[in-house]
């Protein structure tokens, strides 16, 4: 599906300042993806742009395709990927909505599609900054999801996800979740792999017996109802028992091609040796909280900082090991999931669950919601959950769920 252009040779400097969107336009090129599919909107259109330039000045060989909206542009980008394309398309907010029943079929079609989010507020209000229930409003439904937060992460997470939704064990789909503007707009040093690097460690996309194609007849979405809806469910979820496996090799082989270690594939943990109480965020709340805990350390504070890669699949087993050792863990949630269990935001309720599933050493997991709308979460926000979690971690009861920066 490569468009008939003549392509220029491409010359790719082995560091640049770039933008997170930037960098996975990047990538995208470097992934040789066959086909993008664009809608505009704010944050996530910066990616769209990028890409499209490099069309038009003839650098990137690939379909090109404006929908008229974003249901459109997943559909297109979903047959695409069944007729054997390696596709890249993305959204925010209402946006990322607007396209949900092409993003609830896409996982049962076993559609290895790699999409980008770039995490904006549902409206209403009318907001564009970042918050991240936007992705996560598919965490239940097959996808892939996890956060970064560089343009550095944004560029190897794209190649890791084509790696890992494309493996024959997995084929399905995967949400990069970006931050919007705080990570799609700002500019940072990337080092950028050379395309040999790249294709060593990225074989071309091979659907296998799943291709949709005339010499291979086979049903796509056939109408089944109650006679086989249970079993196409049974097989989704056993994509979901080797996903950790999975991720964890190509993580390996990622570090041995580029040189690049990420560590634990599924979290990050930062001068969490000897803390007494430990933070623990998604995406660009690691920049805020990683400067309180510096400070906070420098003060003689006993805190650290875990940063959460993956949300799904969620490593439920290795986080709980590590937060058992704390004595209080204090989730910063970006999100909300009204009417919970405590009241509490979604990531918070996840890690309740892990620790008590995985762990007989369960210290108090408060949580904080925080950020909402793009509100920036600040050094001082973040000073103040970690005493209210250093007064937990003395035995004093604590509320289980607290909004931080609320106004009046």
């Amino acid at each position: 599906m490569a468009a008939t252009v003549e392509v220029k040779k491409k010359i790719y400097p082995q560091e640049d300042l770039i933008s997170g969107a930037e960098a996975i336009g990047i990538a995208c090129d470097l992934a040789n993806v066959d086909l993008v599919t664009a809608y505009p909107i704010r944050p996530y259109d910066n990616v769209m742009q990028y890409i499209s330039q490099l069309v038009a000045d003839g650098k990137m060989d690939c379909e090109f395709i404006v929908a008229e909206g974003e249901h459109s542009q997943f559909e297109i980008a979903k047959h695409a990927s069944i007729c054997g394309a390696r596709v890249f398309c993305g959204s925010s907010g209402v946006g990322w909505m607007y396209a949900m029943e092409a993003l609830t079929v896409t996982p049962a079609l076993r559609v290895p599609m790699v999409a980008m989010v770039g995490n904006r507020a549902l409206d209403d209000p009318g907001a564009f900054g970042v918050e991240h229930n936007d992705a996560l409003s598919v965490r239940d439904l097959g996808w892939m999801l996890n956060w970064v937060d560089s343009a550095q992460e944004a560029l190897d997470m794209a190649l890791i996800a084509y790696r890992v939704a494309e493996d024959s064990r997995m084929m399905v789909p995967l949400a990069m979740s970006c931050d919007g503007s705080y990570l799609t707009h700002s500019q940072a040093l990337v080092q950028i792999p050379s395309a040999e690097q790249v294709k060593k460690f990225l074989p071309p996309y091979n659907r296998g017996n799943l291709l949709l194609h005339p010499d291979n007849v086979i049903s796509v979405a056939p109408q089944v109802n109650e006679d086989w809806v249970t079993e196409v469910r049974r097989q989704n979820f056993a994509v979901t028992e080797i996903a950790c496996d999975v991720i964890r090799e190509v993580y390996a082989e990622f570090e041995q091609i580029f040189g690049r270690k990420y560590g634990n594939p599924f979290f990050e943990e930062y001068m969490t040796e000897g803390a007494d109480v430990v933070l623990l965020g998604m995406g660009t709340l690691s920049t805020p909280a990683k400067v309180a805990v510096r400070k906070m350390r420098a003060e003689g504070k006993k805190v650290g900082f875990v940063r959460l890669r993956w949300f799904r699949p969620f490593a439920g087993p290795e986080l709980a090991k590590c937060l058992e050792r704390f004595k209080a863990v204090a989730v910063i949630d970006r999100d909300y999931s009204l009417g919970s269990p405590d009241l509490s935001g979604i990531v918070a309720t996840e890690v309740r669950s892990a620790m008590y599933t995985n762990s007989a050493t369960r210290p108090p997991v408060l949580d904080f919601i925080c950020g909402l709308g793009g509100r920036d979460v600040m050094v001082p926000d973040v000073e103040q959950i970690a005493n209210i979690a250093f007064e937990a971690a003395k035995g004093k009861a604590q509320p289980l769920t607290q909004w931080i920066g609320l106004r009046g």
